[in-house]
């Protein structure tokens, strides 16, 4: 029994490096090519983008300009307080930043990861978008395309190189709340089930 509880123990342990890891790591280093970039919203301050926020859409903007993608979807609602939504304020910053009207993409409802992606798959069907590059920070990704495929959305993730976790202050306390996430889907799916 003891045995049995070391293994258990040791396998636990290893699922935690791995996922910690992954979570750590995780974005493509090589950009390829898609229909549109989803910029993932997160909050704005006052009708500009908070420094999370302008960071993912500089990515964004710079694989539109480079070509990567032809198409930017802005996702991201507002609170009670806001004046305007996340995806409004990054619409204005992306055109501000050469970025045409009709190459923007919007969705302003939603104020969760999922639903941003749930309702930018939705606006992109009119278009005949089939193929999304995502756009956030590094540690984000990886449960942000996990979510889109389970979508069935043809998804790659892309990590902002912007990104306004610069610091170990900033960015373990992000990565821990994103490998708890994705440290307990497995849990939460089993009592779904």
């Amino acid at each position: 029994m003891k045995r049995f509880i070391q293994i258990i123990l040791f396998l636990m342990i290893g699922y935690a490096l791995y996922t910690g890891y992954s979570v750590w790591t995780y974005g493509d280093e090589k950009v390829s090519e898609a229909d549109a970039a989803i910029v993932l919203g997160a909050a704005q301050w006052n009708g500009k983008p908070s420094p999370v926020f302008e960071g993912r859409l500089k990515q964004g903007i710079e694989l539109y300009k480079e070509g990567h993608v032809e198409y930017l979807i802005l996702t991201g609602g507002k609170s009670e307080q806001a004046a305007s939504s996340e995806a409004e304020v990054g619409k204005d910053y992306a055109m501000e930043h050469g970025v045409k009207e009709e190459d923007i993409l919007f969705e302003d409802r939603s104020l969760i990861t999922a639903d941003n992606l749930s309702n930018a798959k939705e606006v992109s069907l009119e278009k005949g978008i089939r193929s999304f590059l995502i756009v956030s920070d590094q540690f984000h990704l990886k449960r942000a395309v996990a979510m889109a495929k389970h979508l069935d959305m043809n998804v790659e993730g892309v990590p902002t190189q912007y990104s306004a976790y610069k610091s170990m202050e900033t960015k373990v306390p992000f990565f821990l709340r994103e490998w708890g996430y994705w440290m307990g889907q497995p849990v939460t799916k089993l009592i779904m089930l």
